[in-house]
């Protein structure tokens, strides 16, 4: 069985909206696109360089692939290169000809999705916030690589929206903090959450 690890760039109040560029995702308003750039070039890079060469399958939600087709087929260094060579998995209920080459439409995720951990040893699923409340509420991320970075935006879309599926996770391996301020912590699902009493 393979496994689901999700990718995800967060501000510090945990917005992952328009992280790469100028207007990559105004929706709402949002004004702040492209708060990741300035962490550019940092040692941080090399991580993420290396879990997108690990991965044998990219998943993504309808909105980040919408975003990402504008680019990466075209792109032809490294990272673009392992995009265009593997699978891609788009989950929508309204795109029926993807333009990008290898690309395949998911109409029911709950389905679909496990049937691919059957398949590719790790799918990768990068950004896409909606689609990651949806498989927490299938069960179906085995991890979270979360990637934090040191600034406060106060508006955008966050990494868990209200009504996400309470899950519990734990830590793999020890926190790694980078060059410019950068935290990447790994977690692994590990059940439901767990309640008690710490009032004295």
């Amino acid at each position: 069985m393979g496994r689901l690890v999700v990718s995800m760039f967060s501000t510090l109040d945990g917005v992952i909206q328009g992280p790469g560029g100028p207007g990559e995702d105004t929706e709402g308003g949002f004004p702040f696109s492209g708060w990741q750039a300035p962490f550019a070039g940092h040692d941080s890079g090399t991580v993420i360089v290396d879990s997108i060469l690990g991965q044998d399958a990219l998943l993504l939600g309808r909105k980040t692939y919408d975003i990402w087709v504008r680019h990466w087929p075209q792109a032809t260094d490294v990272i673009g290169a392992r995009f265009n060579a593997i699978p891609k998995f788009v989950a929508s209920r309204t795109l029926a000809d993807p333009e990008w080459a290898g690309t395949t439409v998911l109409t029911d995720v709950a389905t679909e999705v496990a049937a691919l951990k059957t398949t590719f040893d790790e799918i990768r699923l990068w950004g896409s916030g909606e689609l990651l409340a949806a498989l927490l509420g299938h069960d179906l991320v085995d991890q979270i690589d979360l990637f934090t970075f040191p600034v406060v935006l106060g508006t955008g879309k966050r990494v868990f929206r209200e009504g996400t599926t309470p899950a519990a996770f734990e830590i793999v391996g020890e926190p790694r903090g980078f060059t410019g301020g950068v935290v990447l912590a790994r977690y692994r699902r590990a059940g439901d959450p767990e309640f008690g009493d710490v009032t004295p």
